[in-house]
């Protein structure tokens, strides 16, 4: 485990993660991450630390209101939020981590858009890594 930093485009918002140097991130197929390009990171909120920038995020949420979409107010990037699947950690942006720490990205597709279906009980199990 490797302390890996990053944040949104314009720098207002800086945060740092603790994950493998070899990472999986999920690219899911539902609206909003569709539309974002997120590649997720998901981590306990015991791995994820804010450093800056509190005060330039905002949420949006939608559907159920689980998950808190957080978007730099300044230049709009969602450097990370918290999923419905884990809603006590953080899906990180796997594009908004800084160069030089990632050895390895394998990209696994999911299935977003039929969410229900592969966590019936409305929560996925462990976290990934």
């Amino acid at each position: 485990m490797i302390v890996h930093k990053g944040g949104c485009h314009c720098g207002k918002v800086r945060f740092e993660v603790t994950a493998p140097a070899k990472i999986t991130v999920s690219q899911c197929n539902c609206s909003i991450c569709r539309n974002s390009g997120h590649l997720g990171l998901i981590v306990p909120a015991d791995k994820f630390k804010l450093l800056r920038g509190e005060e330039s995020l905002v949420t949006y949420q939608f559907n159920t209101g689980t998950a808190k979409h957080l978007f730099c107010s300044h230049c709009g990037v969602k450097a990370f939020y918290v999923p419905r699947s884990h809603p006590d950690g953080f899906s990180v942006h796997a594009g908004c981590l800084d160069p030089g720490t990632v050895e390895e990205m394998e990209i696994v597709p999911f299935d977003g858009q039929e969410w229900e279906k592969q966590y019936p009980e409305g929560r996925a199990g462990a976290y990934p890594q």
